[in-house]
This record gives C-alpha cells, structure tokens and sequence, in this order.
C-alpha cells in the first residue's frame, strides 16, 4: 500500500512538472515560431539591438557585482546572528521582491531625483543620477539584492560553524576562515545567487523605464518597438536577447557546477 501511494505520488509530481514545462516553455517556444527570419537576421546587423543588448548584459554585471560586495557579508551576518527583529529585518530586505516594478522605480526616483536631498548633493559636484547608466545599475540592483542575499544567507547556513571554530581554534582569523573555508565551501550556491542576481538586473524594465529611458537597454527597446511597429519587429529583437541571455546563464551554470565538483 505504501509503495502504491508512493507511486501514485510520483505520478501527479510528474504530471505537474510536465504542465509546468510546457506552461514555460510554450510560450518561449511560439517566440521563435512566430519571428520572421530575415527579421531577426536585419536585428542581428543593427547597431542599437546588439548596443542595448549589450548595455543590459553590462549593468546586470555592474549591479551583480554591487549586490554581491554588500549582499554575501550580511548574507553571513544573518547566517551566523540571531538578535531581536532579525525577522523584520529580513522582511525590509524582501520588500523589492513585493512592489510592482513601476512602484519600485518611482520610489527610486524620489530618492536620486535631481530634487531629492541626495540628488541635490550629487548634482552640485556634477553627477547625475538619472537618465544614465548609474541609474540604469542602480534600479537592477534594488531588485536583485533580495535575491543575492536570500541565496548567500541559505548557502552560509549549510556550512556548519564548528568547522569555522575549529579553524579559529588553529590560528585563523576569522576572515581567514570566512574566505578559505566558508565561502570555499559555500562557492557554488553563492554563484548561483549571483547568476540569479543578474538574470533578474537583466530582466528589469519598470523601474529602469523610470529612471533611464535611454540609454536603452533591451526591455526598453522591445518596448519602444512593439509600441511603435508592433509584435513583428519586437519578436526579433526578443529572439536574440533570449539566445544571448540564454547562453551565458548556462555558461555560468556550468562553472558552478564545475566548481563544486572541484571542491
């Protein structure tokens, strides 16, 4: 009777992983069936598709790059620290994962805006904050740090603290310890945090459309297409950026893997 129900499991997990695929993969599917291409092959030689493309691929790395300086050492912390509002603190952290991109973006704006207290001190020493690749970096990180931290913070958990306090106990210190044991042990699921992070900068659109509509990043120039010629020259554009993207979240997956193998 067990092994029945056990089976009977196994099937409706099966079934709903099969509905699951074709609900994701359906629809990037019909995205190429539907591109015409001598379309796509006219995007692949224009200069502003491959530019925005490009320009997206290189904020998602810079914003990648800021929410893993400051996201894995208090992804650490929490890992290691329990203290009174931890919860809600962690809850605050979670809040770009919540808010409408739209929403995102103007909460944003009223913080670098050329008005704003902090936009006003970095406008008198000639730094805009809007309308240009800072802003571009500084949306994706806003809604990627959740997903850094919340990675890093699972990872630091699975490496147990008595082999952090048995190399303490040997002379290390403890950011020896961190950098030669915990985030060498660790390494595989914080990449994966980070190949998250920037899969989620590089989808970003609402709260970069308010920040910085140009220069244009690929989201912004599907849209400017789709709204201007419609669904026929939007497609091509969206072909290849889910082909680029496509391509180096799965190099990056393979060295992860790579590196735990190595570990």
């Amino acid at each position: 009777m067990g092994n029945k129900r056990i089976e009977i499991l196994y099937v409706a997990s099966l079934i709903c992983g099969t509905v699951i695929l074709f609900f994701t993969l359906y629809p990037v599917g019909s995205t190429f069936f539907w591109s015409k291409p001598n379309l796509v092959a006219e995007a692949l030689r224009d200069p502003q598709v491959i530019k925005s493309i490009l320009l997206s691929m290189e904020c998602a790395a810079y914003s990648t790059a800021i929410a893993s300086l400051f996201g894995i050492p208090f992804a650490y912390f929490l890992a290691r620290h329990e203290f009174r509002g931890k919860t809600l603190v962690e809850s605050m952290i979670d809040i770009p994962i919540v808010m409408p991109h739209t929403v995102a973006g103007i909460a944003l704006l009223t913080v670098i805006s050329p008005k704003s207290p902090l936009g006003a001190f970095f406008g008198r020493y000639g730094i805009r904050l809007l309308g240009n690749k800072t802003a571009i970096v500084i949306a994706m990180v806003f809604v990627s740090m959740p997903l850094m931290i919340s990675s890093a913070k699972e990872a630091f958990k699975w490496v147990s603290p008595r082999i952090e306090n048995v190399s303490r106990s040997l002379g290390a210190s403890h950011a020896g310890t961190f950098f030669r044991i915990t985030l060498r042990m660790a390494w595989r699921d914080v990449l994966s945090g980070m190949i998250i992070s920037w899969a989620r900068g590089m989808s970003e659109f609402g709260a970069v459309i308010i920040l910085a509509y140009h220069p244009m990043i690929a989201p912004t120039l599907i849209y400017e297409r789709f709204s201007t010629y419609g669904i026929a020259y939007a497609l091509p554009v969206t072909v290849i950026l889910i082909m680029m993207s496509l391509a180096v979240f799965v190099a990056l997956r393979l060295i992860s893997l790579g590196k735990r193998d190595e570990v």
